[in-house]
């Protein structure tokens, strides 16, 4: 069979389960499954693939249409420009997680001496020479690697820290793919952390536990401990807001990423331990996507 004849039937085979972007999705199992990017499908469409090919091909549909994740198929995932390392031990970052990124490296690169943005003209605008940033819940290791990569300052230190061992390992294997400086703790939340930072970053679990077996087939397989945010979604929220106060310095910030019907909700927890200054950015969507506030 040739490549574009067993590319089309994927097509066809995906389609017919109902699978979204089925197209891009059968043309990327098969570019993994060859080791070669997806323009090389369209250069040699005409070759032959071999028949154990075949079957794995159809392994990899298979596996697919059952609700595993395209991105633990391959192990991979894109996210602010770096690949990362994925499987069924981490939550898969998303698009919508560059917002809370873009966020902490905008008022990074404000405190270490660029133009003022805007979005922090209310927040303290001392210069911070040594920056300290710890990411809590990092699952792989995305939002922690990529502000240690993108931010241009050789003093700034990143910390990250999660619960599971399993996706520390995970993080650490990013870490180093990504040639990024990050020290990792083992923690549940705060109970392991002993220094101060000036920014607290974190994505925690925020689904309503009744919801997550109503979400999709592919999101159901990723960890359910990253998804679980309690009866109503709130319980990380009230944990950090009650304890982060404790590790920040003076007017440090804190960064939170929120479901889309959590504003209010977050607001006011954060306003009753204190925080102050509260700002909230939406996602490309339009949806309340991040909470940013002081201490």
């Amino acid at each position: 069979m040739k490549l574009k004849e067993i590319l089309n039937d994927g097509i066809y085979v995906l389609k017919e389960k109902n699978i979204d972007d089925c197209n891009l999705k059968a043309r990327i199992l098969l570019s993994f499954l060859l080791g070669k990017p997806k323009e090389y499908l369209i250069i040699n469409d005409n070759k032959e693939l071999e028949v154990e090919k075949q079957v794995e091909y159809y392994s990899l549909l298979d596996r697919l249409i059952s609700g595993e994740p395209l991105q633990y198929i391959t192990n991979n995932q894109e996210f602010m420009g770096l690949d990362f390392f994925v499987n069924e031990k981490v939550l898969i970052p998303q698009p919508d997680t560059e917002i809370l990124v873009e966020a902490v490296m905008k008022y990074l690169n404000n405190n270490c001496g660029k133009e003022i943005c805007e979005l922090f003209e209310n927040y303290p605008q001392e210069k911070l020479n040594n920056p300290k940033v710890l990411d809590l819940c990092t699952g792989s290791g995305a939002i922690a690697i990529s502000i240690a990569k993108k931010i241009q300052n050789d003093n700034i230190e990143v910390f990250a820290s999660d619960i599971s061992k399993d996706a520390l390992e995970v993080a650490k294997v990013n870490c180093k793919k990504n040639d990024a400086k990050v020290k990792f703790i083992e923690s549940d939340l705060f109970e392991n952390i002993s220094e101060k930072f000036d920014i607290i970053v974190s994505n925690p679990p925020y689904i309503e536990t009744d919801v997550i077996p109503e979400l999709s087939k592919d999101v159901q397989n990723e960890p359910h401990l990253a998804l679980d945010g309690g009866e109503d979604g709130l319980d990380f929220y009230r944990k950090i807001a009650k304890e982060a106060g404790k590790y920040l310095n003076k007017n440090g910030m804190l960064f939170l990423e929120i479901g889309y019907n959590q504003k209010d909700s977050v607001q006011e927890i954060l306003e009753n331990n204190d925080f102050k200054n509260i700002i909230c950015l939406q996602d490309f969507g339009g949806n309340d996507r991040v909470i940013i506030s002081n201490f």
